[in-house]
């Protein structure tokens, strides 16, 4: 009897060792698989941190190069005030890309534009570089003026690139969640980008020439348009019927534009939305004029202070703005936000009127000093209108209405800015800073009656 028991009891022990052993196997199994899917968890992540950032630092360079390099070298080769105001229209394509940027879903696909577009704007930049590297005796007369005309082709091409570059990330990251933990590489490459283009670029110029400060330009953006070409994922196969889906598309970009200008009180928001930085944008719009030329700073001294200096600033300014709204509200912020924008404006005087030596440490120390608070106070400013740009948008055209908001956003500034050198060369520069500050009234005012929508709990 005690043998057959000693049997079972032997066998029940064989039968439950192996139970042991394929429980700890699969245990084992599922730990190795989780690690697995860790792994290639880490591995995604990487990689679409790798092209968000690589994508954005190309977005942000050629705006630069257009916008602020451009001012930069026609300030340094003596142009005169009325004609660099006009530069501020070199911003106009990016307040009307969103006429032309349904084509980029119709045609083709956003990686191959994103590419093409590219090469466009390395030749471009490349052309600029050996324009500029010619000496000024030389036989080409009208030399500034092909040059000029280069960076306004030129910014169309790089308003393009804008709109190639956020449709290729909406396609890259499907879900708003995935598009969101993504954002701070966004902003970051981008600021990377406008550090890079004021202090690299421009010191480049300064410590050589003009031929090497754009040649770097083009030579970076090479870079970047080959490893685009070889390691950019595929996200979307080439598009048919594209005669077929148009009357759809149409239709579409109909109705984005009807249900934005449908909104309640819709004039006073425009009119709120187009002046809110107005004063702060005449501000900047001759800003690399009077530091080069009204106080005599040198390039290498405008590469730090613009470069570091001011855009450490303005990202210091925008978090430190969307921090405080997204703790205390819209509502009870956006005041305090928009007098710290505004009242900045008055310490520009103390350079106009005052003339600060930039070859002695106190004057470039109070220049640096200025420009800082000015890029941060325009920061705390523009993550408040960023922010009530967002609650304006319809859940259903979204990237459409915030495209239409920004634009309208700087349309006043880039006309109105465009006349600043006017403004200069009859006025000076403390009247065009009096100006500026007098142009913040209306939105001040507007404020008093403006709906203001808070996110929902």
């Amino acid at each position: 009897m005690f043998d057959n028991q000693s049997t079972e009891f032997s066998g029940n022990s064989g039968s439950l060792k192996t139970d042991y052993e394929m429980l700890t196997n699969r245990m084992h199994e599922d730990s190795k698989s989780e690690t697995m899917t860790r792994y290639l968890s880490s591995c995604h992540s990487f990689k679409t941190s790798l092209w968000v950032s690589s994508t954005y630092f190309t977005e942000g360079l050629p705006y630069m190069i257009t916008r602020i390099l451009s001012s930069v070298y026609f300030t340094d080769i003596g142009v005169r005030e009325a004609y660099l105001g006009f530069l501020n229209f070199l911003g106009l394509p990016w307040n009307f890309k969103f006429l032309w940027a349904p084509f980029l879903d119709i045609f083709g696909t956003k990686r191959r534009w994103l590419i093409q577009i590219q090469l466009a704007i390395t030749l471009f930049v490349l052309t600029i570089a050996i324009l500029a590297g010619i000496d000024h005796s030389s036989v080409i007369p009208f030399r500034s003026s092909l040059i000029a005309f280069l960076f306004s082709a030129l910014a169309f091409i790089a308003a393009t690139n804008d709109v190639a570059i956020d449709a290729y990330y909406m396609e890259g990251l499907k879900s708003q969640a995935e598009q969101a933990s993504y954002t701070g590489h966004r902003v970051m490459a981008y600021r990377i980008a406008v550090i890079y283009a004021r202090s690299v670029l421009v010191g480049i110029a300064g410590v050589a020439n003009w031929f090497y400060g754009f040649g770097a330009g083009a030579l970076t953006m090479l870079i970047f348009l080959l490893l685009h070409h070889l390691l950019l994922p595929r996200f979307e196969a080439e598009r048919t019927g594209t005669r077929d889906r148009w009357p759809a598309i149409r239709q579409k970009l109909t109705d984005s534009f009807l249900t934005y200008f449908k909104q309640e009180r819709v004039v006073l928001i425009l009119a709120f939305v187009a002046t809110y930085k107005l004063g702060d944008e005449i501000l900047f719009s001759m800003n690399t004029p009077f530091l080069l030329r009204e106080l005599g700073i040198a390039k290498t001294q405008l590469a730090w202070i613009a470069g570091f200096v001011g855009s450490f600033g303005a990202i210091a300014g925008t978090w430190l703005g969307a921090w405080w709204i997204g703790k205390r509200g819209l509502k009870k912020t956006i005041w305090p936000l928009t007098l710290l924008m505004n009242i900045n404006i008055l310490a520009y005087l103390i350079l106009s009127e005052g003339k600060p030596s930039p070859s002695e440490t106190s004057g470039i120390t109070l220049i640096a000093i200025v420009h800082a608070y000015e890029n941060i106070a325009s920061g705390l400013g523009s993550a408040a209108l960023m922010i009530y740009l967002m609650r304006l948008c319809s859940p259903q055209f979204k990237a459409a209405h915030f495209a239409i908001g920004s634009a309208i956003m700087s349309l006043g500034s880039t006309f109105i800015g465009g006349f600043g050198g006017i403004i200069v060369e009859k006025l000076g520069y403390t009247n065009l800073f009096l100006i500026g500050f007098a142009s913040t009234i209306p939105s001040m005012v507007l404020l008093f009656w403006l709906p203001l929508k808070e996110k929902p709990a």
